[in-house]
């Protein structure tokens, strides 16, 4: 029988949040997730581990969003397995922005860089002093056009991945 991971021994503990009256400990939901790049802020609930991927919960009962790991989420939201899928997800999706600029951009006869990726196409263009981005749906069911522009091709580039990872992050 595997051991109990430190998150679901602090968990058991009713460590943080976990002990104190008036906080929902079931019913939660998941709203976002996001990759701070390392581990570097504390758990809302536990109060005890250092996480790096934050999953985003709201309660109807709880006034405000907490920023928490992936076991604590689990447990809030009453579906460990579908915390540990979507913060999977994330890292894979981490994994795959890392090669996001290196992979082979076509040219639009516009003279644009564009690539289809996870069901998208992405253009990425000048506008004014700056670059900017379309990401539309492969039916074209979707088309956004970023609001701000970016210094660099490559932040316009990253900007539509990140786009992107939040759009597949809510049809989840």
């Amino acid at each position: 029988m595997p051991t109990e991971s430190r998150e679901e021994q602090i968990v058991a503990a009713g460590r943080g949040k976990w002990s104190k009256a008036g906080v929902p400990h079931k019913g939660w939901q998941c709203v976002d997730i996001e990759d701070l790049g390392e581990p570097q802020i504390e758990c809302g609930m536990c109060e005890s581990q250092t996480i790096r991927y934050v999953h985003h919960m709201e309660h109807p009962n709880y006034p405000e969003v907490l920023e928490v790991g992936c076991i604590c989420a689990g447990h809030m939201e009453g579906d460990v397995a579908a915390a540990r899928t979507r913060e999977s997800s994330m890292k894979s999706r981490t994994h795959k922005r890392k090669r996001w600029l290196s992979r082979k951009w076509k040219i639009s006869a516009k003279c644009n860089p564009w690539i289809k990726a996870d069901g998208f196409r992405v253009t990425v263009y000048r506008r004014g002093s700056g670059w900017a981005a379309t990401v539309s749906s492969q039916n074209n069911s979707l088309v956004q056009h970023s609001r701000r522009n970016y210094k660099t091709e490559d932040q316009a580039k990253l900007a539509a991945f990140d786009h992107i990872t939040r759009l597949l992050a809510k049809e989840t």
